[in-house]
């Protein structure tokens, strides 16, 4: 049986990599340096430095007190929103489904004003059930989500930082 699953994989190596798929591995981003400027104790701060140290290869990351013109770029953080939205209840008017939405704006400038990211907002979405009966475990169940949407959203601005590129000269 063993064997019959190797042999199956091996086939299909050939098919997955003629169509393209790789791995994503670790981004290449066009500028060395970045400052960031977030708001401090924001979780979607913390999930972004959190991604930009795991990044590898050569970026740097200024943080305050530096001063941002020592970076080549500036990530400004500028917010981030939650929002609850039910989306079903039963006859009796209980809640019964909602959806957890997550905003984060951001923007991304280089030290001579120029703007390399317009001011941009990014949500992720997810769909719950919910029960009365379950509170506690549906409070846990919530917590985790918005934190999986964190991450989505945090890797989401890494790979917009990657395919980034200067504004043309005027």
């Amino acid at each position: 049986m063993r064997k019959r699953t190797l042999i199956s994989l091996m086939a299909l190596a050939p098919v997955v990599s003629a169509c393209g798929f790789r791995l994503r591995g670790a981004p290449s981003f066009p500028f060395s340096t970045l400052y960031v400027q977030a708001p401090g104790g924001s979780p979607f701060t913390r999930e972004v430095l959190r991604n930009l140290a795991t990044a590898g290869g050569n970026l740097t990351v200024v943080l305050p007190p530096a001063k941002a013109d020592t970076a080549e770029v500036t990530l400004f953080l500028l917010g981030e929103r939650r929002q609850r939205v039910i989306l079903a209840k039963t006859v009796s008017g209980q809640v019964r489904e909602v959806e957890l939405r997550l905003f984060a704006r951001f923007k991304l400038v280089d030290k001579e004003g120029r703007v390399w990211i317009e001011d941009t907002e990014m949500q992720q979405k997810r769909e719950m059930s919910y029960s009365e009966s379950l509170a506690l475990a549906k409070d846990e169940e919530e917590a985790s989500l918005y934190r999986n949407m964190y991450s989505d959203l945090a890797q989401q601005l890494l790979r917009r930082l990657a395919a980034a590129h200067a504004p043309a000269a005027d």
